[in-house]
């Protein structure tokens, strides 16, 4: 896996990039976004970590760049935990994922390859899968470890949505946009769904995978 690292902070920059060399991937490094949008265009990485804090253009400009010029190669954001709403002008203008710092190096790499995977379509076409929860996007069944689930037209929407993007967060807004585009209903029918939905998916099953994240939306994964 080819990654271009977009960090301003060289140790940071130079700790992750030791680590993901160190596991077999080619690195680039970029400390601003004009550098990046460089490397990118000249260099065609498989992905792309992006700090927020850049000394020209920040994250959510860099990302809406990268979406508008047409590049869909996966893009994980570090963020800080004061900035909640760039994380979320963020994955509304396409990144991937976001992670807050201080972040694990492994648990980095292991993003990295979870939205790879989801970009070049491992599971096939129309097969969905996030452990050991299985969703055929042809034939609309949805089983869990074997079992098959029982879902209204709307919760199949939501938790196709979840497992699309997963394990990133998918905001309020992009789901109610989904589901009723323009004209969504009073404000706790989303989380009326979603409370319905993990009751059909969670139960019985010794590990959760509906997250909510507070403030922002939602995520699918196994990952505590």
């Amino acid at each position: 896996m080819h990654v271009l690292i977009v960090e301003d902070h060289a140790d940071l920059a130079a700790n992750i990039a030791d680590f993901l060399s160190d596991q077999g991937h080619l690195v680039d490094v970029a400390g601003s976004g004009l550098s990046a949008l460089h490397i990118v265009a000249t260099s065609h990485p498989d992905a792309l970590i992006l700090d927020l804090g850049l000394p020209d253009m920040d994250g959510v400009e860099l990302c809406r760049r990268l979406r508008a010029e047409g590049y869909t190669l996966p893009i994980v954001a570090l963020t800080a935990r004061s900035e909640l709403e760039d994380k979320v002008g963020l994955l509304d203008l396409g990144a991937d994922d976001y992670l807050v710092k201080p972040v694990a190096l492994r648990e980095i790499e292991s993003r990295l390859r979870a939205q790879l995977r989801r970009a070049q379509g491992t599971l096939g076409s129309g097969q969905l899968q996030v452990a050991d929860l299985l969703l055929d996007e042809q034939t609309r069944q949805v089983k869990r470890a074997g079992r098959p689930l029982r879902l209204t037209r709307l919760d199949f929407q939501i938790l196709q949505l979840l497992m699309q993007a997963s394990p990133a967060v998918v905001t309020r807004e992009r789901l109610e946009r989904a589901l009723w585009g323009d004209e969504p209903p009073e404000s706790d029918a989303l989380r009326t769904y979603i409370h319905r939905l993990r009751r059909v998916v969670d139960a019985g099953a010794s590990d959760r995978l509906i997250h909510t994240v507070r403030g922002i939306g939602y995520r699918l994964t196994d990952e505590a």
